[in-house]
């Protein structure tokens, strides 16, 4: 716990400060003078501070990985905000950990470097050809991957992958800058390096391979070789709940005595699990907590599909409802109840257990997680792009349940909350302010399937066939209809009621 003096001003976080900070306040004990770079990562969200730099803070802290400091990049304008703020306070980040009645702040200092994002990419594209750098690891969310909703492979027709095609030495995307980066190393001889992706991705390594092997080719077909045979791309799974940061938050760090313009808030839990393919050396992760194994795929299915896809369960109805945070949506005994159901009943059966995990403990984990009331994570933030969510969480085990003539009542159910939620207003009148990428064509749609509901489902970008689907087509529209005309309160109960 941290004790902060009564009548004390809170202390600036910065480098000179560290010894200043509250009794009982973790903070480096590492020289970070002495640390030197060895990841770019870009997108240096909350997520990433909370999970990935996290890890290798705690190995400096063992005295190791002083060879591995991280330099952050962004490509986007957020990025910019985000650089002024961290570098104010010399890249130094309060983690709060928030369990029921306590509280527990951590200064971690592993990212020591900020580069200024440029339309060009200048800075981030020199810096991925410095010899140092030997991983390029990413959170760019799920939907930052270009990938073709029907294909599944690059979407090369998108804008910006066309532009940094013809424009390979000044690209717009992260991937554009990882290719020209990568042509530097393999001109200059300095060799390849790793691509690690840390979003939330079947696959992670695969699409990330993907998009940048695939956005070489495009330009320079013998540096795409050159890339898919020297360069590694290991697949992971990463897990912690991270909330955004807001007024709350940043009270609540004051209210510790730390003045931090961009602390993180997160819950006990943290798992990483890697997949271990580095052409170019890594940090020993796997002596602070996190997994080596060549079975990432099945740990990745079970987060995947039963806590990603469980948050998609829980927000659109929490939306649609008006229940504010993931906790109220647990709180309530008709939500949780439907939430369990559909995951023991629906989902469960499609997810393969893990080394000392099984599929019914694991569902049992994420209700204790998501029921954390010291967890302010918004129903808004978990619905956010559902259109990559749902096509990436909910749909795969859909076609699996279709496939194997399972039941898909209630992830039909979980479909048609998503369209009533995308109408854009609350059943209490309140709008639904612009949440998705998509946001108006599926505005557009959602309206339009209030009373046609197969019209939702004729959105092939996200639903391939399914609306020739009459198992799951009947069942979606038996849905939207009982949601719009007797609220969604009421098809919950009935769907808790079926016994079909």
């Amino acid at each position: 716990m941290v004790e902060r003096p009564a009548d004390t001003r809170p202390v600036q976080l910065c480098q000179a400060n560290l010894g200043a900070l509250p009794k009982g306040v973790l903070r480096p004990e590492y020289d970070r003078a002495a640390l030197t770079p060895g990841i770019v990562h870009i997108g240096v969200g909350n997520f990433h501070r909370a999970h990935q730099a996290w890890y290798l803070h705690r190995l400096m802290q063992q005295g190791a990985a002083q060879d591995w400091g991280i330099i952050g990049a962004g490509v986007r304008a957020y990025d910019a905000e985000m650089r002024r703020k961290l570098l104010a306070q010399n890249c130094l980040t309060t983690l709060v950990e928030l369990t029921e009645g306590q509280r527990r702040a951590e200064v971690t200092g592993a990212m020591i470097d900020y580069l200024p994002p440029q339309e060009d990419n200048g800075p981030l594209i020199a810096q991925l050809a410095d010899p140092a750098i030997r991983i390029v690891s990413l959170t760019v969310t799920e939907g930052g991957y270009f990938v073709h909703p029907m294909t599944k492979g690059l979407d090369t027709d998108h804008p910006d992958i066309r532009y940094d095609a013809a424009n390979p030495d000044r690209p717009r995307t992260a991937f554009g800058a990882i290719v020209a980066g990568l042509r530097l190393r393999r001109d200059e001889g300095i060799g390849p390096l790793t691509g690690l992706s840390c979003d939330n991705l079947i696959g992670n390594g695969q699409v990330l391979r993907q998009a940048v092997v695939g956005l070489a080719r495009l330009s320079d077909p013998e540096l795409a070789d050159w890339i898919d045979k020297q360069c590694t791309f290991p697949n992971s799974m990463v897990d912690c709940i991270v909330p955004a940061t807001g007024p709350t938050e940043l009270e609540l760090v004051r209210a510790l005595g730390i003045d931090d313009a961009a602390p993180v808030t997160h819950e006990s839990f943290r798992q990483w699990v890697i997949e271990d393919a580095f052409c170019a050396g890594r940090p020993d992760w796997d002596k602070v907590g996190a997994t080596f194994t060549d079975r990432v795929h099945d740990y990745e299915v079970m987060k995947l599909r039963i806590l990603n896809a469980g948050h998609q369960v829980l927000a659109n109805v929490g939306e649609i409802l008006s229940l504010n945070t993931i906790a109220d949506c647990m709180a309530d005994p008709l939500v949780s109840a439907f939430f369990r159901k559909v995951l023991v009943e629906e989902i469960a059966p499609f997810v393969r257990p893990v080394p000392n995990q099984s599929v019914a403990d694991y569902v049992t984990l994420i209700e204790e997680r998501f029921r954390n009331p010291a967890i302010v994570d918004t129903t808004r933030r978990v619905a956010f792009d559902g259109s990559s969510r749902h096509v990436g969480f909910v749909l795969p085990t859909v076609y699996d349940a279709l496939a194997a003539g399972a039941p898909i009542n209630g992830l039909a159910l979980v479909e048609a909350l998503w369209a009533r939620m995308c109408a854009g207003a609350r059943e209490d009148g309140s709008i639904i302010e612009p949440n998705d990428p998509n946001w108006s064509d599926l505005v557009t749609s959602a309206n339009a399937a209030r009373d046609n509901p197969t019209t939702w489902l004729e959105q092939t970008q996200y639903y391939q066939d399914l609306s020739q689907s009459g198992a799951f087509r009947d069942a979606f529209d038996r849905w939207l209809r009982v949601i719009w005309d007797q609220g969604a309160r009421q098809a919950l109960t009935t769907y808790l009621g079926d016994q079909t």
